[in-house]
């Protein structure tokens, strides 16, 4: 009786034991596990992005402004599509050709010496009086052709002004639209050119009328002259009446 019960309970005391040693294992899914929210690191994650979208703003702006740069640098060195070179030029070898036509004594210091030395010089006491009218006459020639000179020199440079006025009005123009410095500066160089074109336009009308002046002024000079001598071989006693025989009919007896 005492080993039936002893084999019951340890029989009870085994089965007891079945739900500790052999139950089930349930594992929760990794969907389902909770997450952990940490205010610090999230807090360092969005200055992390933040300093990064700073940087890119940066570059960004940084290339943008590097192009801007190159821009205006190709900008500055555009060149000027306009030129008023040609124009200049031939304004300038149409006044060279007024002076280049210059009638008798011309712009030429050898000539100018060589007609003085023949023309102007003193006279001398053994000159004929045919010669001295041919000088005088030859004297008039130089002083008319002088004048007439500068008047062309004169009525050419006139003829200037409008093209000028024209190339000065289209440099002004592409000056205030030049859309760099080299444009600009290049603008600014072609009006300091017509300046100078003008000047030498003034220096030829001066040059012209310099010339006629002082070609009346010599041959006032060279008449003066030549009166004093004519009026010396007036007044200079000569050999007087000489009678002498003369023919009415020179073939008659």
């Amino acid at each position: 009786m005492m080993i039936r019960r002893s084999r019951a309970a340890l029989f009870a005391a085994t089965i007891l034991s079945l739900p500790v040693t052999f139950s089930p294992v349930f594992v929760t899914p990794a969907a389902a596990q909770w997450v952990v929210y940490d205010p610090t690191n999230y807090v360092q994650n969005v200055l992390s992005a933040a300093r990064a979208l700073e940087q890119i703003n940066n570059q960004i702006q940084s290339l943008q402004n590097e192009a801007q740069m190159l821009i205006n640098q190709a900008r500055n060195l555009a060149s000027l599509p306009y030129s008023s070179l040609q124009q200049l030029q031939q304004s300038v070898q149409r006044t060279q050709a007024l002076l280049g036509q210059a009638q008798r004594i011309a712009f030429d210091v050898q000539q100018i010496d060589q007609a003085f030395q023949s023309q102007y010089s003193n006279i001398s006491l053994s000159t004929s009086d045919q010669r001295l009218v041919s000088d005088a006459r030859s004297r008039w020639q130089n002083t008319v052709g002088g004048l007439q000179d500068a008047l062309r020199v004169q009525a050419g440079v006139v003829g200037n002004i409008d093209t000028n006025r024209a190339e000065m009005a289209g440099l002004v123009g592409q000056s205030q639209g030049a859309t760099g410095a080299l444009q600009a500066t290049q603008a600014g160089n072609q009006l300091l050119a017509l300046q100078a074109q003008q000047l030498a336009d003034l220096v030829a009308v001066v040059a012209a009328n310099g010339r006629a002046q002082a070609l009346v002024d010599a041959e006032r000079a060279a008449a003066a002259e030549q009166g004093r001598e004519q009026r010396r071989r007036f007044l200079t006693p000569g050999s007087g009446y000489q009678p002498g025989n003369a023919r009415m009919f020179p073939n008659g007896n």
